[in-house]
């Protein structure tokens, strides 16, 4: 039976109403994979009040179908979250970081923010799998190649090469197609599903740049037989969600 995966950059909520509503018409979905968790945010990581300090435990109580995992990469206030239905067997789950260290970011300044890579080993499936949620290097000076995401995406190869089975990649990786960071994450034998789809745009109208409207990718081994991949028409961060089901 096929199983549903959505991943999507939060905003820290700063769309709040809407974005609870379309998690709680959503339980069906296997595993969410989010980006910018806010959890008990204080000023330090809720950048211009604009997000919802208790985002993380308003998910829970809407996804109560779900068991939520928290990875701070900052605080404890800030980080990746994965939400997996209750009943789907999580064999390992925790995160390494990709850049810097936990708890890294200097004086409010996201660009020097600590970047981790959590993980799911998914169990009770024919073949391992293991689901890979990630948040990319920001700079605030455009998705291109840096020597910082060239080493990114080297130190993610490292990791995701050493693991059985097949994986999932999902996540904001803030670079624009074409770039060195890329392809050196397609050098993975992998599909890059953005690609593969013709997606042109991971965008939602809250993101007001005419330019650069991708920063988000899906990567699936070969073994991960893709049923449907799609970006989500619904507007709840400046980011889309991006919609994936699999067996």
């Amino acid at each position: 039976m096929p199983m549903k995966l959505i991943s999507l950059n939060l905003w820290g909520g700063a769309v709040n109403d809407p974005l609870l509503k379309f998690l709680g018409d959503h339980q069906d979905i296997d595993f969410f994979l989010f980006q910018e968790m806010l959890h008990n945010a204080t000023a330090k990581t809720n950048w211009g009040g604009r997000g919802n300090v208790n985002l993380f435990e308003d998910i829970r109580s809407v996804l109560n179908t779900h068991d939520g995992y928290f990875a701070s990469a900052e605080s404890d206030e800030f980080g990746l979250a994965g939400f997996i239905k209750k009943g789907i067997d999580v064999a390992q789950n925790g995160d390494i970081f990709i850049q810097r260290h936990r708890d890294a970011m200097i004086d409010m300044d996201a660009a020097t923010l600590g970047r981790n890579l959590q993980y799911f080993k998914i169990a009770g499936r024919t073949k391992p799998l293991t689901l890979m949620n990630f948040h990319g290097l920001w700079t605030g000076k455009g998705k291109g190649d840096t020597e910082d995401r060239i080493m990114q995406s080297r130190k993610i190869v490292e990791f995701a090469t050493s693991l059985d089975g097949d994986f999932i990649l999902a996540g904001d990786f803030n670079l624009l197609p074409g770039t060195e960071s890329i392809r050196i994450l397609e050098g993975m034998n992998v599909r890059n599903l953005i690609t593969d789809y013709g997606i042109t745009n991971t965008r939602t109208s809250y993101y007001k740049k005419t330019t650069d409207k991708f920063a988000d990718y899906v990567f699936v081994t070969l073994g991960v037989d893709v049923k449907d991949f799609k970006v989500m028409p619904d507007e709840v961060s400046d980011h889309a969600a991006l919609y994936l089901e699999f067996e």
